[in-house]
């Protein structure tokens, strides 16, 4: 066994890859915990909620735009989609105007299961997060910086 093996931070409680890391994975089991009595995978429940804020403003969602909009590999959200196709969620049909996308649009029942998703979620989080209290905007803000300086380092450049 080596010794002399050199980490830059002197403790795993020093790396904040590692606490995210820690902290990602608790947070996952807590969303799929309130995610599984709704036949959702957290994954399905992030592009259902794109979905759901996208078509506040538009009648016309496209795959592109779900996966810009959560951050997603354009091919896994085309393959999440056509399962939740299946689950009769969602519908998938031709674009009026781009022959090359598809309009995707909630149906009655993924409505209901996206707003029954969120109701359990928004409970999960604010209990998972409750410790950060008052700080808990800051810690966001500081997500959301994070987010947006390396969104545009892990794309594939393909999709571009």
């Amino acid at each position: 066994m080596s010794k002399e093996i050199d980490f830059h931070f002197k403790k795993p409680e020093d790396s904040p890859g590692y606490l995210l890391g820690q902290l990602t994975m608790l947070w996952q089991r807590k969303q799929k915990k309130v995610l599984d009595p709704l036949d959702l995978t957290q994954t399905q429940f992030v592009l259902l909620a794109a979905l759901g804020w996208l078509s506040k403003k538009s009648d016309a969602v496209t795959q592109v735009e779900i996966a810009n909009q959560s951050n997603s590999d354009r091919m896994m959200v085309s393959k999440v989609l056509r399962t939740l196709e299946e689950k009769a969620f969602i519908t998938r049909q031709e674009h009026t105007t781009d022959t090359r996308a598809k309009t995707i649009k909630l149906t009655s029942s993924g409505e209901l299961i996206l707003q029954k998703a969120i109701i359990e979620i928004e409970n999960a989080d604010l209990d998972f997060f409750s410790e950060l209290e008052e700080n808990l905007s800051f810690f966001n803000s500081n997500m959301v910086k994070l987010i947006n300086k390396n969104k545009g380092e892990s794309k594939n450049p393909a999709e571009d």
